[in-house]
């Protein structure tokens, strides 16, 4: 508790900050998941604090994410649509399964599962978030250009035939249930047909259209028909944000774009009375619990989405542990990833209790913390106070924003959370895999990264990183099968001077750091190659790789060499490499490691000739 309290200006500036950046993105994601803003406000409020308190991960803010909303918008939808698109009939079972993910990240981490998510491989995780952002975009069009599929009543109409069977098979449902239904006598039927009234059958439309249209290749079926029913002044409130979020930057970075971009667009649209499409009203007053996700509880309305809660709470664990990583980075700590599964999971349970939808880790929110003082755990308390205070104050007046405008910071998002870093390395990586069928090859990191992409974008997202796994899996065991043959006369070496650096100058042992690299460097092992730093004596000005035992790289690897490269010419540490192996070296040129980090003279055939580069180089300073 003491600890809490060290930094009371600092957290407090920094969660109010955080808490600021996170209103219109809460806002934005409770829209775009179906339960509307209030649920985005509730998620941000919840996790933020309680995974804050409970986590393992000083400066972290958490809160709804953009991966997070994407699962949760798919699992909304599906159980909304087997309630006849009623969301209050559905919310129950809904929010049944974020309790459900929330408590599995509980369980992860009690049992120690958080050390275990650095096997995740670099292309899975890049081929997921170039789908997360390609579904944010897609989906985000129609409610840009103010197109809604169940006001469009010549679309709605197409959906009367299919909308009276469904009711019609309803009510043979219920009279199956009720004991009723018998062949000799349908009078009862054909009593309820009657009563089937024009406004059951036009509501019912509308449901069937909206399904039709939801998802990506839903937002792609109807596109056609939103171009031809652009409403101009949702398209000018729509790209109004985009361009205050993208210009605001330019000038300042103090106050958050995207709320300047809120403030400035939905005054203008308020202050002159336009008719916009506006959200839907922010419930004013204490969140309360949603009791009847308990009293109303069915296991067998959830048993559908076990599988599906399990890989919402590992990507919540994924999410929330790649921004701790970059919070250590940043402020030169280490967190514990699994007390932080634990506060996230509290976080996600407690938000589900009260309507919420679920969250992780936010790696901006986080930074912006960071960069305004924050420095333990009460920095994300305050954040999502913060957030209730507005939420309270401001809510009749949050109600005003219109739809398109979050649409807007939306389609920003979408684009900010694609991995350009994975896409722009696409021409570079080294095609190692040949089809029969085929007269040319394919890089495997490519394929495995392309077929997480589209099968996430286009069909769904758990289902395609549990594909991406298994292929990265089968990919990996085969390359290190053909390496392990190849080398099978090689026996692994103890952590030891080799027998050729015997006759090192003694007078140099603390200007020069010897590392040897034995085995792969793959997505399995970065995280004890990233610690490598760590290693290396304040008197080191130079440091030798041995990577003679080097005999694979993979493309996590190599961008873990890159950023370890990159720290160490931050601090003028030199790095020569010893018997470098030819497909690590083809990895490394193929980016350009060699020559901008490691130019040709560094790098040595063997240790010899690299023993006297130094002694002709390295001075003599302790």
């Amino acid at each position: 508790m003491k600890n809490l309290f060290s930094n009371i200006k600092g957290d407090a500036f920094g969660g109010i900050t955080a808490g600021i950046v996170a209103l219109p993105l809460a806002l934005a994601f409770g829209v775009s998941s179906g339960l509307g803003p209030e649920a985005g406000l509730y998620g941000a409020i919840f996790i933020s604090f309680f995974a804050a308190l409970f986590g393992g991960t000083a400066t972290q803010i958490s809160g709804p994410t953009a991966p997070m909303t994407a699962v949760s918008m798919v699992i909304i939808a599906g159980i909304v649509a087997a309630n006849d698109g009623s969301v209050e009939k559905a919310l129950p079972a809904i929010l049944t399964v974020f309790l459900l993910a929330g408590l599995i990240q509980i369980g992860l981490g009690l049992i120690g599962i958080g050390k275990y998510i650095r096997y995740i491989p670099y292309p899975v995780v890049s081929g997921f978030m170039t789908a997360i952002g390609l579904i944010i975009l897609l989906t985000q069009i129609l409610p840009s250009v103010g197109y809604y599929p169940k006001e469009d009543q010549a679309y709605v109409e197409q959906f009367k035939p299919q909308a009276e069977e469904v009711i019609l098979e309803n009510i043979l449902k219920e009279e199956a249930g009720e004991g009723i239904l018998v062949l000799e006598n349908f009078k009862e039927t054909i009593d309820r047909a009657h009563k089937i009234s024009p406004e059951q059958i036009l509501n019912e439309s509308k449901t069937l259209a909206a399904k039709e249209a939801s998802g990506t290749l839903g937002a792609l079926k109807v596109l056609p028909r939103a171009l031809k029913n652009i409403k101009w002044l949702e398209l000018f409130l729509a790209l109004g944000t985009i361009f205050i979020i993208y210009g605001f930057k330019r000038i300042t970075k103090v106050v958050p774009s995207t709320l300047v971009a809120l403030v400035v667009m939905s005054g203008i649209a308020y202050g002159f009375n336009l008719g916009y499409e506006p959200i839907s009203e922010i419930p004013g007053g204490i969140p309360i619990p949603k009791l009847e996700m308990f009293t109303s509880f069915s296991l067998g309305s959830i048993t559908p989405y076990i599988f599906t809660a399990l890989a919402l709470s590992l990507l919540g664990a994924i999410d929330s542990l790649l921004t701790s990583v970059v919070a250590d980075n940043m402020t030169k700590t280490k967190h514990k990833p699994n007390k932080e599964l634990i506060g996230q999971g509290i976080g996600n349970s407690i938000a589900a209790v009260f309507g919420g939808i679920p969250g992780a880790g936010a790696t901006i929110r986080t930074v912006v913390n960071i960069n305004a003082g924050g420095k333990t755990k009460l920095s994300g308390m305050i954040a999502g106070i913060m957030l209730l205070v507005i939420m309270l104050a401001l809510g009749p007046i949050a109600s005003k924003i219109p739809a398109a405008v979050l649409a807007g910071i939306l389609i920003t998002v979408g684009i900010g959370v694609m991995d350009y870093k994975g896409l722009k390395a696409i021409p570079s990586l080294p095609r190692d895999i040949k089809f029969k069928f085929l007269p040319f090859k394919f890089s495997s990191e490519v394929l495995i990264m392309l077929v997480v992409l589209v099968l996430s974008t286009f069909w769904d997202l758990i289902y395609a990183v549990g594909i991406g796994l298994v292929i990265a899996s089968l990919m990996f065991m085969k390359k290190i099968g053909d390496l392990t043959a190849e080398r099978s006369d090689v026996k692994s070496l103890k952590e030891e001077a080799w027998p050729d650096e015997g006759n090192f100058p003694k007078n140099l042992k603390e200007e020069v750091f010897i590392k040897h690299l034995k085995g792969p460097l793959f997505f399995g092992s970065t995280s004890d190659f990233q610690a490598l730093t760590e290693q290396i004596p304040k008197t080191a000005r130079t440091v030798i790789l041995r990577l003679g035992r080097m005999q694979y790289m993979d493309q996590s690897g190599l961008y873990a060499m890159e950023d370890m490269l990159q720290d160490l010419k931050k601090n003028d540490v030199e790095v020569l490499f010893v018997g470098l192996l030819k497909q690590p070296r083809y990895m490394m040129e193929r980016i350009d490691i060699i020559p901008d980090f490691i130019p040709n003279e560094h790098i040595f055939e063997d240790f010899k000739s690299c023993l006297q580069w130094i002694k002709t180089n390295v001075e003599d300073k302790y």
